[in-house]
């Protein structure tokens, strides 16, 4: 199969599996399992916090991270395109009685600080206590500029709130823009990372933040159902994600590029190939294009797609130059 769908289709490498089979484990709710401690440890100590959690998927590590930072009607402002407003249940609502106060996104992802100044509420009892900014990056496969973290440090400090960051593809982020991670990971209190996206392993997501936060956290991820035992056999891909998988993302960019300058030599699709930026092609359909009978077609021959105008095409390391040459082919003959 050729996936283009989401980078989370990705399979684990032969070196994860490899790890996977040989992890030491123990019962990580005890606290006992050693891959997955020293994951966490490592994965605060590399991106700048004092302390991470595994969990089992970034819907897990954002509400875990709304909620260790929010209590019982409490307010978080994010954009109306956020994943942990827009595509994750409403469990911010629902599990966490935290209110949510989307803010409409610019057209390169960032929120405007006035808009944001305006939603937030004063302290009166008839509202809800605005506590948080949560941002995304990447966000629709666009880089949030370090410029503008800053100004959101800056904006959360004058206003006494908390800045969370969504970062699932925050590796994608930072490979765009050639730095380390930490220079974007330095501006936020706290942060997620999903490591079954684009980096390969097949499951989980960390959650960083202070000793305090992380604590707080782990013990709402318990009353979630979120403890799970042997983790390490999980944790050991982790590892790996973050470090050998990170240099395969320039590749899967290029190939972005790529497949965004071939879908415009295809009747009917439109691409800003300028928008591109990292993992993620959006394609404007005219109306011509029957994109469910071709979603349905390509799936005979072998090719998934997610059905939608703008269509979402995204690639990773099981996408190569050949697979984007093969789609283009089928999509000009159909």
């Amino acid at each position: 199969m050729i996936d283009f769908r989401s980078d989370t289709v990705t399979r684990p490498t032969p070196n994860m599996r490899e790890a996977i089979a040989n992890a030491l484990v123990g019962d990580d709710v005890y606290g006992d399992d050693p891959t997955t401690n020293e994951l966490e440890q490592w994965a605060a100590e590399r991106h700048g916090f004092e302390a991470a959690m595994f969990t089992s998927s970034g819907t897990q590590a954002n509400l875990l991270g709304l909620m260790a930072h929010c209590e019982r009607g409490d307010e978080y402002l994010c954009g109306q395109q956020a994943h942990n407003y827009k595509y994750e249940a409403g469990g911010a609502a629902v599990l966490g009685s935290i209110q949510p106060q989307p803010i409409e996104n610019n057209p390169d992802g960032t929120l405007c600080f006035e808009k944001l100044a305006a939603a937030i509420k004063a302290d009166d009892f008839h509202f809800a206590r605005t506590k948080l900014l949560s941002l995304e990056n990447t966000i629709n496969g666009k880089v949030l500029p370090l410029s503008y973290l800053a100004q959101a440090r800056e904006f959360v400090n004058k206003h006494q709130l908390a800045l969370h960051l969504d970062g699932a593809r925050v590796y994608n982020a930072a490979v765009a823009l050639d730095v380390d991670i930490k220079e974007i990971a330095q501006h936020f209190d706290s942060m997620t990372i999903c490591l079954s996206k684009g980096l390969s392993a097949p499951i989980g997501s960390l959650l960083l933040g202070t000793k305090e936060y992380i604590k707080k956290a782990r013990r709402i991820r318990k009353m979630l159902g979120g403890g799970m035992r042997q983790t390490g056999i999980l944790a050991a891909a982790g590892k790996l994600a973050l470090t050998e998988q990170v240099p395969q993302l320039a590749a899967d960019h290029a190939n972005a590029k790529y497949l965004a300058e071939q879908l415009n030599t295809v009747n009917g699709f439109s691409v800003n190939v300028e928008h591109i930026q990292t993992n993620i092609v959006f394609a404007k359909l005219d109306n011509k294009v029957d994109i469910k009978t071709i979603c349905d077609k390509a799936l005979e021959q072998d090719i998934l797609l997610s059905a939608g105008n703008p269509i979402r095409f995204v690639t990773h390391k099981d996408i190569t130059k050949q697979n984007i040459d093969t789609l283009i082919e089928f999509l000009k003959q159909n």
